[in-house]
């Protein structure tokens, strides 16, 4: 017998299988996933706008045909008359399911919107930007002196400010008779400078001294998010900062998925080049909405993202690092112009700078974080993390810094978890369950209140209860081994081996309960076996990448641990440690950098000589490529232990004692038979 389609929405990654004819909407309220619709389904409030994709996606099991869905409609045409729909977007309500296939669900379509870590790190840099202002005047033309405009410019700087060797664009030039006779042979120009050239660059001209400020992008392109920082080029000060998602989730949610959706479908690169250059020129025109200045006034741009990200985002193929030895295309820095990468919402002749890639795994975001951690500086032993869907590793001092990076998949961002979602208001953030009555406690996205604390229920009423978020959940598996509900292999025990009846049987496994809004129409939250092994599987991954660094400089311990990366900053230390995410270390050696990788991406923007620094720093960083190094399997292996098979934790269990159970047996005892201690 034919199976029903299988259908698969992304970014929540949640699938079912559904009757040939079931609209797209009907699909997503079933399973639960975030699409808004207000109109009943009648084509009217276009609030249910998806996006399909087609071709081959192995990560999935998936082939999807062009005839996945039904054809465009007259409810759909009749809509897109009227207000215009995005090309490739349909509406939910109306595209009905034909065959296997992957449905996007764009940011604008999600009832609960995701909220980006995008706040800026607190940093002192010293400014010293490429580009700066200068008001010159400029000699009249005369008939018995024959000169170009330009080389009257040129011959302004050089007397009234020093400056020589000017070159400018023929956009520029095309311009420049207009903007000195409008400004009366006074103009104010910004000028250029390439840390690599002695060549000023004419970027912009207004006609008289302006009152315009110039700014600068420092864009943190990451697999999942978009973080962009607005920075005044005088000054250094962040006027506004934003993110978006990735609108490349919808083609893979992993680095790797990524690379064989560009092997399996001819054109797939270009694709996903154009889906992110295009998420980049939104992006630039909401933060500059958000600061009050025009596009016009960007001049520059700075990128850190990793190698996956960077080949995608200049348009080249990238194949090769899906495949040993992980060739980059180049892993120099870049100096280009916005209009090479098709970002014309900003100004056309903004200049663009991309960070070098240290490796083929370890891309310009790790970069952008050495620069801004400085570890090869640092007098102790520093192990700092960038987590995300790829986690960028470094672990240095004085001595040398080593690098590599760990495929810790989308987990840990709520996607692949049963109940898991986006950080967005509603989401389970912080959770804590009680060792004796094995009840939860917790805390949602957008109320400052625990569950059991008057006031909460009022506060959520309107956003509900939705799922949980990547720091949620590793805060449930950590409590949950706390608590002894979980053994230390990953196993969830039963109700009767545990005494909760939050411990629920589910197939041949079990579930814990965490809330259960059904009664209300609300979801049922749980933590699943299926949950326990794809964090088990990211944390591993995590664990292995540093325990190998920590092998190659012959130590069992490091002296502190730098959570990096927005997602980083939101993590519990000590639940990270419970987890065996990090090797063990005193609490108080653990702390957040925040977007590291953003603050070196705005130290790279304000300072030009940060540039030629970090270029220098990646020639002598030591790169480890963990997919080729044999004990990694074998440190990947011991990590599935929470917190760990062979590797003691002292620090931890002078804080914590973890219950000694086994549920693979039945046998639910504490062996140790101590009381378990609490943190304040």
């Amino acid at each position: 017998m034919q199976q029903d389609p299988l259908v698969i929405f992304t970014p929540s990654g949640k699938r079912g299988r559904f009757p040939v004819g079931t609209p797209v909407l009907t699909a997503a309220r079933q399973l639960g996933v975030d699409l808004d619709s207000v109109c009943g389904g009648r084509g009217i409030c276009s609030k249910c706008q998806i996006t399909p994709s087609f071709g081959d996606f192995p990560k999935h099991g998936v082939t999807v045909a062009d005839d996945a869905l039904s054809e465009w409609n007259a409810v759909e045409q009749r809509y897109d008359d009227k207000r215009g729909l995005a090309e490739g977007r349909r509406l939910g309500c109306q595209a009905t399911v034909q065959g296997d296939v992957i449905i996007d669900v764009p940011p604008e379509s999600q009832v609960h919107r995701q909220v980006v870590r995008k706040a800026a790190s607190t940093r002192e840099i010293t400014m010293d930007p490429a580009t700066h202002l200068f008001y010159v005047e400029v000699d009249e033309p005369d008939m018995h002196e024959p000169t170009g405009d330009l080389e009257r410019l040129q011959r302004a700087l050089k007397e009234q400010w020093q400056i020589e060797d000017i070159t400018a664009d023929l956009s520029i030039q095309s311009r420049l008779q207009k903007d000195l006779r409008k400004g009366k042979w006074k103009v104010t120009v910004a000028l250029h400078k390439s840390h690599k050239d002695t060549v000023h660059k004419v970027i912009e001209v207004w006609p008289g001294l302006t009152d315009d400020r110039i700014y600068g992008l420092a864009i943190d392109l990451g697999s999942t998010t978009i973080a962009a920082h607005l920075c005044d080029l005088r000054n250094g000060e962040v006027k506004a900062s934003s993110g978006a998602m990735n609108p490349q989730i919808r083609f893979g949610e992993d680095l790797m998925s990524r690379v064989s959706y560009a092997m399996m479908n001819p054109g797939g690169d270009k694709e996903m080049t154009n889906a992110v250059r295009n998420a980049i020129n939104g992006l630039t025109e909401a933060i500059a909405t958000e600061a009050g200045i025009r596009p016009f006034q960007i001049l520059e741009v700075v990128f850190v993202c990793n190698p996956v990200m960077h080949h995608l985002l200049l348009g080249i193929d990238p194949v090769e690092l899906g495949q040993a030895p992980f060739a980059l295309a180049t892993s120099q820095s870049l100096s280009l112009e916005a209009r090479d990468l098709q970002l014309d919402v900003m100004n056309e002749n903004a200049q663009v700078y991309v960070l070098p890639c240290i490796a083929g795994h370890v891309g310009a975001d790790a970069a952008a974080v050495a620069l801004s951690e400085e570890p090869g500086k640092s007098e102790d032993l520093a192990l700092i993390v960038d987590v995300g869907t790829n986690a960028e590793i470094l672990l240095g001092d004085t001595s040398g810094v080593l690098a590599c990076s760990s495929p810790t998949g989308p987990a840990f961002e709520g996607a692949q978890i049963s109940s898991g979602q986006r950080a967005a208001p509603g989401a389970i953030e912080t959770i804590r369950i009680d060792p004796v009555t094995k009840e939860p406690r917790f805390k949602v996205i957008g109320c400052g209140k625990w569950s059991d604390e008057d006031g909460f229920w009022t506060e959520t009423a309107q956003t509900g209860i939705t799922g949980i978020c990547g720091s949620g959940i590793i805060e449930a598996v950590a409590e949950m081994r706390i608590a002894g509900l979980l053994d230390p292999s990953g196993l969830i025990g039963s109700s009767e081996q545990t005494g909760s009846a939050r411990c629920e049987p589910e197939g041949r496994t079990n579930a814990y309960l965490i809330h259960d809004g059904s009664a209300d129409g609300g979801p049922r939250i749980t933590v699943t076996q299926g949950d326990i092994r794809a964090i088990q599987l990211a944390k591993s991954a995590l664990y292995a990448g540093a325990r190998l660094l920590m092998d190659m400089r012959n130590t069992d311990r490091v002296d502190r641990v730098v959570l990096a990366g927005a997602f980083g900053a939101h993590i519990s230390p000590l639940h990270a440690i419970v987890l065996g995410m990090i090797p063990d270390v005193p609490l108080d050696k653990v702390e957040s950098a925040g977007n590291a990788a953003g603050t070196g991406a705005r130290i790279a923007l304000c300072n030009v000589q940060a540039r030629q620094n970090i270029e220098k720093t990646v020639r002598e960083i030591t790169k480890i490529e963990t997919a080729i190094e044999p004990k990694f399997q074998e440190h990947f292996v011991n990590a599935n232990a929470i917190p760990h098979a062979t590797d003691p934790f002292p620090d931890l269990l002078k804080r914590v004692t973890l219950p000694d159970v086994s549920f693979n047996t039945g046998g639910s005892e504490e062996k140790s038979g101590r009381r378990r201690r609490r943190r304040g």
